[in-house]
Parts: structure tokens; C-alpha cells; sequence
């Protein structure tokens, strides 16, 4: 087995990926190498997602999917999108089937060149969120952060989008708090026994919002996918918003969107866009890379 595979660093609405191309072999990208490839300026990623052959039949591949720290993560939909962009380009195809942690995800590639991704049905249940306190409405659950009587944050909307997720509502724009400082405390609190990420949401209108997320694993992220569904979904649930919006995500470059649509048959569909950058070569069990372009390897 040869030591090197191919992988392409790509991003969605800002939300770092490296694509990496797994088939054919059976090992995996090791927590150690993506540790070591974060560290790197040129690779630092939010998400890896490392394509492998299909397990299951009537699937284009299995998608293991990699935080910065190393650990794995159930959905990531902004790198989804990216894995939809490589293979259309190498394949032609359109419409691809994907197996998760978290379970099959179907995509397509549109002609404009955005991609819509089914993420798969919201969990609202307090035990399979999970929360570590029984909540029969997860619409809005006592957590605060803040003086006890003046909170900064509090009653978020909770739910599992393949992943848990808190959604705190806000009267401004999500850019003007403290996220880096309340972020790691929230995913770390005793409510989420396998933590959470955390999203600030302002309800601009009916049909649309502002959102910033802290991700789970990977800190505060430019973009987070699975966050801007679950922030959609909360808003419907909680009468906010009707059950299509358009996410203004407030820390992507040029306040990217997404369109979170919760479609009556209860599956929610993200749409919006990803970026190829560079490719190279990598180790999967190290993390040594080398670039492609003839610019990068005169550096």
C-alpha cells in the first residue's frame, strides 16, 4: 500500500475541509495526522472528510469525518457539499448517496453549481440529543451563561442534527459576543455528556436569520452546515421563522448563506455552495503533505 493518498483543501462558505481520497485501502486517517496537519498554517481545517469505499450497497462511498482535535464527528454539511463538488468533477455524476456515523445522506449538484445535501431528520428527544437532564420540551431548556439575573446567553433550543447542537436566540448580531470566550464553556457543560456545538441566532425575518457558530472539535468556525440546519429547524419549531430560510452566516468570508429548508416529510435540506482551493499528496498516518502547485512547492 502506497504511504500517500490524494486529498484537495477546499472550503464551504469559509468552513475549512480537506477532502481526502481514502479508496481503495483500508486503513484510515489517524487522529495523530490530523492533528498534525491542523497545526500546519496551510492545512488547518475545521473538518477532514475522507472518503473510503461504499459499506453498504446502493452508496457511492463511506465518509469518515475528522475534527481538528483529532476526534470524529457524525455530520458535517458544508464539507458534505465539498465531497459532492470532488466527485462530480472526477465522475460527472450529480446526485450522489453517502454513508455517515450518523447515517445515509443523499446530494445533488446543481446546474448554478450549488449543492443541496438531505440531511436527514431532526432528533428533538432529550435522551437522544443527548442531555445529561430530562427535558420534555427541547424547544427551550434552562441554561444560562451570565450573571443569574442578567444572563448574556440562556433558554437555547436543543436538538441532534447527527450531532448535538444548542441554539441560543439573540437580539444583534451574533459578531458582537464573546463567542470564543462563552463558546467552550457551553460545549463543555455538564447538559451535553458528548458536548455540543454551540450557535448564536438572530431572527432577521421570518424567512431569514444571522447566525455564528462554536463548533464541537473544532472551536469557532467560520462556517458550520449541521449548525445552520438545526438553527433553521429551532426557528420553525419555535414559531420564528416558516420552515424555509435563508442563513446569513456572519463569520464566513462576505457573511455567506445557506438555504435550510425543513420539508414536511421532516428531512432537512441544506443548499449553498463549496470552493475547491488546492490538492496534493498526504500521508494518512502522519500528515506529511506535499502541495501540488508549482507556486507552493517553490515556497
Amino acid at each position: 500500500m502506497t504511504e500517500t493518498v490524494e486529498f484537495a483543501r477546499m472550503n464551504g462558505l469559509g468552513n475549512m475541509i480537506l477532502v481526502v481520497d481514502m479508496r481503495g485501502r483500508s486503513d484510515a486517517v489517524t487522529p495523530a495526522a490530523a492533528i498534525a496537519l491542523n497545526a500546519d498554517p496551510a492545512t488547518r481545517f475545521d473538518q477532514i472528510m475522507a472518503i473510503h469505499d461504499p459499506k453498504v450497497d446502493g452508496t457511492d462511498a463511506f465518509i469518515d469525518i475528522l475534527n481538528c482535535d483529532g476526534t470524529r464527528a457524525q455530520a458535517c454539511g458544508n464539507g458534505t457539499r465539498c465531497v459532492v463538488q470532488a466527485l462530480a468533477a472526477e465522475t460527472g455524476k450529480k446526485a450522489f448517496t453517502f454513508q455517515t456515523v450518523a447515517g445515509i445522506l443523499n446530494a445533488v449538484e446543481h446546474a448554478d453549481g450549488t449543492i443541496s445535501v438531505d440531511m436527514g431528520k431532526p432528533v428533538f428527544e432529550w435522551d437522544r440529543i443527548p442531555l445529561a437532564e430530562e427535558f420534555y420540551d427541547t424547544s427551550r431548556i434552562e441554561l444560562q451563561i451570565g450573571p443569574i439575573d442578567a444572563p448574556v446567553l440562556h433558554s437555547p433550543s436543543v436538538m441532534s442534527m447527527g450531532n448535538p447542537h444548542a441554539i441560543f436566540w439573540v437580539d444583534r448580531d451574533p459578531m458582537s459576543f464573546d463567542l470564543d470566550r462563552f463558546g467552550p464553556l457551553l460545549e463543555n457543560h455538564p447538559m451535553f455528556p458528548e458536548k455540543a456545538n454551540i450557535t448564536l441566532a438572530q431572527v432577521t425575518s421570518p424567512a431569514t436569520m444571522t447566525t455564528r457558530t462554536w463548533e464541537r472539535g473544532a472551536g469557532l468556525t467560520l462556517a458550520c452546515g449541521s449548525a445552520a440546519c438545526s438553527a433553521g429547524v429551532s426557528g420553525a419549531r419555535t414559531g420564528r421563522t416558516g420552515r424555509t430560510v435563508e442563513i446569513t452566516v456572519a463569520s464566513s468570508p462576505n457573511r455567506g448563506k445557506l438555504t435550510i429548508e425543513w420539508r414536511e416529510d421532516d428531512h432537512v435540506v441544506m443548499t449553498g455552495p463549496a470552493e475547491w482551493e488546492w490538492s496534493g499528496m498526504l500521508d494518512p498516518a502522519t500528515g506529511a503533505f506535499r502541495r501540488d502547485d508549482a507556486e507552493a512547492a517553490a515556497l
